[in-house]
C-alpha cells in the first residue's frame, strides 16, 4: 500500500500509512480512530435494536459511508472528519431511541423495583452482557423447571421491565461489574451465559461453564450459534443446586418514562430551591487504579441533589447508601449504558420546561470512560452541543493532544482531576 500524501510505502501493522492515514498527520488518524470506535459502539446498539425488530435504513447507510471515510486515501480533511464524528453522534441517538422503544414495547413499561441479590438452593444460570432478548429466550426455555436464572453486570436493569421481572424463573441478581468475573464466576457454581462483549477470558477452573451467544466467544467456552439453550440448562442440572447466598438488594427502574412522569414535580422543586443539582455519574467502567474518583465524587454530592446513574460504572456507587430526598432515593439507576438516551430525553424535557438550554440546567455529567460504546455515547452528547462533560480517569489513548484540545475548546470537555472533591466544588460553585 502506498500513501500519496507523504509518498511512503506502508510497512505493516502499526504503520499509520498501512491504515490509509498519512504518517505525517497523527491528528487525522486520531479522528478516524474516534469514528471507528464510535461506529463499533453504534453497531452494537443497532444489532440489539434489530433483534427487537427496530431498524433505520438511514443508520445503515451512514455506517457504510462513515466506514468508507476511514479507508485508504479517502479523507484527510480534519474538519470533514470532525463533521462525520458529529453525525455519528446524531445517528447513535437515533439508534438508542430505537433500542429504547424496542425494550419498552417488548418487555413492558419500566417501573422502580427492588432486586434481591444472591442465589437460592436450586440449579441456576447466570446471564451477563447486555442483550435482553437472550435473557428472555432463556427464561422461556426454563419456564416450568426448577432452574433459576440470575442477572449479572449490565443485565441488572432487566428487572425494571415487568415482563422480565415477573417471570417465575428470574430469581434475582448475582455479583457486580464485568471486571470481577474471575472472582465471582467460580463462586457462582453454575453455568454463565455471556450475551455480549463484557466477558473476560475464563480461568481453566470454570471455562467449561461459560457459554456465549452468536459472535461472542472465548477460549475454553461453548459458543451457542442459535437460540437453543438446552446445553446450558443441562449444565445447570449437572452442576446441581447453588449455595444459598444473600448479597442484599439493588433498586432499579428509574427509566426515562418514570422520571418524565415526575417532571412537573421536579421542576417545581427546583424552582422552590428544594433541588440544588442533578449529577449523571456512570458510564463504562474499567479495572485500573483511579476509578475510585467516581465513588468519592458521588459520596460527597449535596444532600439536596440527585444522582442519575447508568452503565456498568454504576457499580462504583451502588454499594453506598446515598439516602433519600423529597421521598425519592437520591441515587436513581436509569439502566444500561444505552439508556443514556433516557438521560438525554430527561435533560431536554427539563430544559424545555425551564425555557433554557441543556447547558443552562443545574446538571453535571461525570462519565467513566472505557470502551467503544462509551465513544458512541460521548459523540452523541457532543453532537447535541452538551458542554462541560467530565470524562476519565484518562483521555482516550488514541486521541492526540491537538485533537483533545480541539474538543476542549469546542465543548469544554474536561478530564477528571486527581481529587474528586476539588472537581465537585468547581461544579457546584
Amino acid at each position: 500500500m502506498f500513501c500519496n500524501q507523504c509518498e511512503q510505502t506502508a510497512h505493516g501493522i502499526g504503520c499509520t500509512t498501512s491504515l490509509g492515514v498519512c504518517g505525517k498527520d497523527a491528528d487525522v488518524q486520531a479522528v478516524q480512530e474516534l469514528i471507528l470506535y464510535g461506529l463499533k459502539g453504534m453497531a452494537a446498539y443497532a444489532n440489539h435494536a434489530r433483534r427487537l425488530g427496530k431498524s433505520d435504513e438511514s443508520v445503515s447507510a451512514f455506517i457504510e459511508e462513515a466506514l468508507f471515510s476511514t479507508m485508504t486515501n479517502v479523507n484527510f480533511d480534519l474538519e470533514g472528519l470532525f463533521g462525520i464524528a458529529m453525525e455519528l453522534g446524531r445517528k447513535n441517538l437515533r439508534v438508542m431511541e430505537l433500542l429504547d422503544a424496542g425494550h419498552v414495547e417488548t418487555f413492558g413499561r419500566p417501573s422502580p423495583a427492588i432486586v434481591q441479590a444472591g442465589t437460592r438452593p436450586a440449579p441456576g444460570i447466570l446471564v451477563t452482557g447486555h442483550d435482553l432478548v437472550d435473557l428472555w429466550n432463556l427464561l422461556q426455555q426454563v419456564e416450568g423447571t426448577e432452574v433459576k436464572v440470575y442477572t449479572h453486570g449490565e443485565m441488572l436493569p432487566a428487572h425494571m421491565y415487568p415482563r422480565l421481572r415477573e417471570h417465575p424463573n428470574l430469581a434475582g441478581h448475582y455479583g457486580g461489574p464485568w471486571q470481577k468475573q474471575k472472582q465471582e464466576f467460580p463462586r457462582f457454581g453454575g453455568p454463565v451465559v455471556a450475551t455480549t462483549n463484557c466477558i473476560l477470558i475464563p480461568k481453566d477452573d470454570y471455562a467449561d461453564r461459560i457459554f456465549t451467544t452468536r459472535f461472542t466467544a472465548v477460549p475454553g467456552g461453548t459458543r451457542l450459534v442459535g437460540d437453543d439453550y438446552g446445553p446450558v440448562i443441562a449444565k445447570a442440572r449437572e452442576c446441581g443446586p447453588l449455595q444459598e447466598v444473600r448479597q442484599g438488594t439493588f433498586q432499579v427502574g428509574y427509566h426515562r418514562t418514570v422520571l418524565l412522569d415526575a417532571a412537573p414535580t421536579i421542576v417545581e422543586a427546583v424552582k422552590a430551591g428544594q433541588i440544588s443539582r442533578f449529577f449523571v455519574i456512570g458510564g463504562c467502567d474499567g479495572a485500573e487504579p483511579g476509578r475510585n474518583y467516581f465513588s468519592d465524587y458521588a459520596a460527597n454530592t449535596p444532600p439536596d441533589s440527585f444522582i442519575l446513574t447508568l452503565g456498568c460504572g454504576k457499580y462504583r456507587i451502588l454499594d453506598r447508601d446515598h439516602g433519600t430526598h423529597l421521598g425519592l432515593p437520591r441515587l436513581m439507576d436509569m439502566g444500561q449504558c444505552n439508556d443514556a438516551y433516557g438521560a438525554i430525553q430527561v435533560a431536554l424535557a427539563l430544559a424545555d420546561a425551564f425555557g433554557c438550554g441543556v447547558n443552562d440546567l443545574p446538571l453535571t455529567l461525570v462519565v467513566s470512560w472505557f470502551e467503544q460504546k462509551a465513544v458512541a455515547v460521548l459523540l452523541t452528547l457532543l453532537s447535541l452541543d452538551v458542554k462541560g462533560i467530565t470524562i476519565g480517569p484518562n483521555a482516550p489513548a488514541f486521541i492526540t493532544p491537538k485533537v483533545f484540545r480541539s474538543l476542549q475548546e469546542r465543548f469544554d470537555l474536561r478530564l477528571t482531576g486527581p481529587d474528586a472533591l476539588v472537581d465537585l466544588k468547581l461544579a457546584i460553585s
